[in-house]
């Protein structure tokens, strides 16, 4: 259909003949006038037919219609203010039936989300789903502005590695021709690389892999990872503004394009956050959290994820803010290519990003010395042998430089206040899912 319009520009349409194309998402068959609620990729419209009194082809058809039918509909445009969907509906001239669909859908509104995962094709027809990816599409567009703006190069690394990308866990082996290779957990070593390269700022979104038998709802063997570098920096203070500078700008872009659909179909005001977030070193974040009732099961490591809500609330009670940064990590939970403080050998210059009670950013400055990263390398128990690939990046001349990686479908779950990232993935990838 050449002369189509998407439902949503409708309403700024005027009154005559208009073509459309959709789903039946409404069929109202009554003796004198058929009403049927046509959805496309932008909205919903009413189309009215008046029965007329003798035997009709037209009518027929209407009536014919299933649930999920995709049709194709000329008709005149009228504004009415009567009308409750939009204010809009168009007097039905022609119709005609482009697929029909089975009359009996697999899935309904109380469907489980497993079982709706198996018809997400169907399951994405919903029209928060459909704002869910509209959302996603908007944040990534506006981080990509962002980068651009302060002059970084897009990259797109192998996920095909001959050895790990940081540990031997978690990692998916595979054949490959008369030797393996293993899925790539993180861009990470390619991103330093590019430091190492002269590249100066680098950013790629793209898919990573983790063998992890979680069935968390924050937990995917497949994910979208937002990955940046950027030489010349202090420390991973500068890491941590700019990451503000994406999270406001992203979040800000989506309230403004999309904030009272947000309000209508999830029920939610989008909150943008002020700069800069709050700071807590981990040692302190662990004392806040015991002094509220609860005790992280290793106090010499990580908040859990019941750790990770305690803070949120406290940062929420103290600042009325939904971000947090933990900082100063030590280093035995840290990777070996993570710096260590100056005045404090057993701290990293490191970060994880909390929001709304949930991590979605690990970041740090990194270790751009070759003599402190080999020492740091044995100190974690590794051989240098199998990282030397990786080491020769440090062997030429780098520049001090960090970055971060984070979780796509964990910032757009968290956004939209979704309960768990199946719900947030196009296509969700888990320990008992490979398909569709």
């Amino acid at each position: 259909m050449q002369n189509r319009k998407t439902i949503s520009t409708l309403a700024n349409t005027e009154d005559g003949l208009v073509s459309i194309g959709g789903w039946v998402e409404t069929l109202r068959d009554q003796k004198r006038i058929q009403f049927i609620i046509i959805r496309d990729e932008s909205g919903s419209v009413q189309v009215t037919y008046p029965r007329p009194a003798e035997e009709d082809a037209l009518a027929d058809v209407v009536s014919s219609l299933s649930h999920g039918s995709f049709v194709e509909i000329t008709g005149n445009l009228k504004h009415d203010e009567r009308v409750k969907l939009g204010g809009i509906e168009i007097l039905l001239q022609d119709l005609k039936v482009v697929s029909l669909s089975n009359p009996d859908s697999p899935i309904a509104e109380d469907t489980t989300i497993d079982k709706r995962l198996d018809w997400r094709f169907i399951d994405l027809r919903r029209p928060e789903l459909n704002l869910m990816m509209r959302v996603q599409t908007e944040i990534e567009r506006v981080w990509r502005e962002v980068w651009l703006e302060n002059d970084f190069i897009e990259i797109h690394s192998p996920k095909l590695m001959a050895s790990p990308s940081e540990s031997h866990a978690e990692l998916f082996k595979m054949e490959y021709f008369e030797t393996h290779a293993y899925l790539a957990q993180s861009p990470q070593f390619y991103k330093q690389m590019a430091m190492s390269a002269g590249l100066g700022k680098v950013f790629e979104i793209g898919p990573v892999f983790r063998a992890d038998p979680s069935f968390t709802s924050r937990h995917a063997t497949e994910f979208i990872s937002v990955d940046m570098e950027m030489s010349w920096i202090d420390s991973h203070e500068d890491v941590m503004a700019f990451q503000e500078q994406l999270l406001v700008r992203a979040i800000t872009a989506v309230k403004e394009k999309f904030g009272s659909e947000i309000e209508r179909l999830y029920g939610l005001e989008v909150k943008i956050p002020s700069t800069p977030f709050p700071r807590i070193p981990l040692a302190e974040a662990h004392k806040i959290v015991e002094a509220r009732g609860y005790k992280v099961p290793r106090m010499d490591g990580d908040l859990d994820p019941e750790g990770e809500r305690q803070i949120h609330q406290h940062v929420m009670e103290t600042y009325g803010h939904e971000f947090v940064f933990l900082t100063d990590y030590p280093k035995n939970i840290r990777p070996f290519y993570h710096m260590r403080h100056e005045h404090d050998e057993s701290l990293t210059k490191s970060y994880d990003l909390i929001w709304k009670g949930t991590e979605i950013t690990t970041g740090a400055q990194r270790e751009h010395r070759i003599e402190v990263l080999e020492k740091q390398v044995l100190d974690k128990g590794l051989e240098l042998e199998g990282l030397n690939f990786y080491l020769d990046f440090f062997r030429y001349g780098a520049p001090a430089h960090g970055g971060f990686g984070m979780g796509l479908t964990r910032v757009v779950m968290l956004l939209l206040n979704l309960p768990n990232i199946r719900e947030a993935s196009f296509l969700f990838r888990g320990p008992n899912r490979l398909q569709p």
